[in-house]
C-alpha cells in the first residue's frame, strides 16, 4: 500500500498528539504537496542552508544525518504547501534570524560556522523555544526553531534513509508480535 504525503502527515500528527506545527491543519486543510525543491518560497542556497540547519539537528552518526536525507527540500515543499502564510512568514524570519545570530555571535554565517558553532547556537535557540512554547497562547504562532526541529524529524524518519538506515525496517512486515523481545538500545521499527 502506498501512503500519500498527506497521509502520512495525518497519521504521524495522530500519533504525536496533533502536536505538529500545523498537524491538524495538515490534516483538515487538504495538503496539496508538490515535490518541486526550488519554488515560490525557497531558492536553491536557501535549501541548502536548511539542510545544514537539519544536519546540526541530526547529524551524521552510525546513520546518516538529515543532510544526506535531503530534509532542507523536504522542509521547502512542506512549509510552501502546508504552511498558512502566516507560519511561513515566522518560518522564513527565522531562517534570516538564525544567521544574523551566527553572525552576531560568531562573526560568520551559519552555513560557515564551523559544527561546534552550530551546536552552540542551536542547543540555545532550542531552549528558547521550549519556554517560549511552554508559555504562548493558543493564538500565538510557534518558534520558528520549533517549527524547523520538527520537520527535521518529520522528513528524516520518512525518508528512505531515516527509515531503513538509522530505523529497523521490514519491507514486507510479518505478523503482528506484541511479546517481541526489545533490547534496551534496539533501534525502533518503521513500518509502512
Amino acid at each position: 500500500m502506498n501512503m500519500t504525503r498527506r497521509e502520512l502527515l495525518q497519521n504521524v500528527a495522530v500519533l504525536l498528539g496533533g502536536s505538529i506545527v500545523g498537524g491538524s491543519v495538515f490534516s483538515i486543510s487538504g495538503c496539496k504537496s508538490t515535490d518541486k525543491q526550488v519554488n515560490a518560497l525557497f531558492n536553491e542556497s536557501q535549501v541548502a542552508y536548511m539542510n545544514e540547519i537539519a544536519d546540526t539537528i541530526l547529524p551524521t552518526t552510525s546513520s546518516p544525518g538529515a543532510k544526506t536525507a535531503n530534509v532542507g527540500n523536504f522542509m521547502a515543499v512542506m512549509v510552501l504547501d502546508c504552511y498558512t502564510e502566516k507560519d511561513q512568514k515566522v518560518f522564513l524570519d527565522g531562517l534570516k534570524k538564525i544567521d544574523e545570530l551566527s553572525d552576531k555571535q560568531f562573526h560568520t554565517s551559519f552555513v560557515k560556522a564551523d559544527p561546534k558553532q552550530r551546536t552552540e547556537l542551536l542547543t540555545a535557540l532550542d531552549k528558547e523555544q521550549k519556554e517560549y512554547q511552554a508559555k504562548k497562547t493558543k493564538e500565538d504562532p510557534s518558534h520558528y526553531f520549533r517549527m524547523m526541529k520538527e520537520l527535521t524529524v518529520l522528513g528524516y524518519f520518512s525518508s528512505k534513509e531515516g527509515a531503513t538506515q538509522a530505523l529497523r525496517y521490514l519491507p514486507v512486515p510479518g505478523k503482528y508480535d506484541g511479546s517481541y523481545p526489545y533490547k534496551k538500545g534496539d533501534k525502533a521499527w518503521a513500518t509502512s
